[in-house]
């Protein structure tokens, strides 16, 4: 789905489409510019999906589960470039760091208390009958095979 298509539509709409708010996605699209610009200051190739469209496919990649192969025949381009554009998205929006989850010790700093159940999984032995002599087989005993 085109980022064209999708600008028209309500902001309800536009959340239930994408997944996030038009606010968001603005803020999410101007980073992607400044990372755009930082990265091609010299010049370089025009890009086939603008940074609407390509944000837009990873937010379907990350919501829908889509593969690249799914979106790339969607946007018309191949697989090993939207699978390059969607990797350089999730980086550059991690890089920024307005979008990033917070670290494993976060919840030690909290003051939220939280409350532990340990499960007792371990494996315990199975108990079977003892073989004897008198239990195996006849003929193997008598060695006819």
């Amino acid at each position: 789905m085109k980022y064209e298509k999708i600008a028209e539509y309500s902001n309800a709409k536009f959340r239930r489409i994408t997944g996030v708010k038009r606010a968001t996605f603005d803020k999410m699209v101007e980073i992607l510019r400044k990372g755009y610009a930082e990265k091609h200051r010299r010049r370089g190739r025009t890009p086939k999906l603008s940074l609407e469209d390509l944000l837009l496919a990873t937010l379907e990649y990350l919501r829908e589960y889509r593969t690249y192969a799914h979106i790339a025949a969607s946007y018309g381009i191949a697989e090993s470039n939207i699978y390059r554009g969607i990797k350089w998205v999730e980086d550059t929006l991690i890089r920024d760091g307005s979008f990033s989850l917070p670290g494993r010790k976060a919840p030690l700093k909290s003051d939220m208390e939280y409350e532990v159940v340990l499960v007792d999984a371990t494996e315990s032995p199975i108990e079977r009958p003892k073989k004897s002599k008198s239990d195996t087989i006849p003929e193997r005993k008598s060695g006819i095979r």
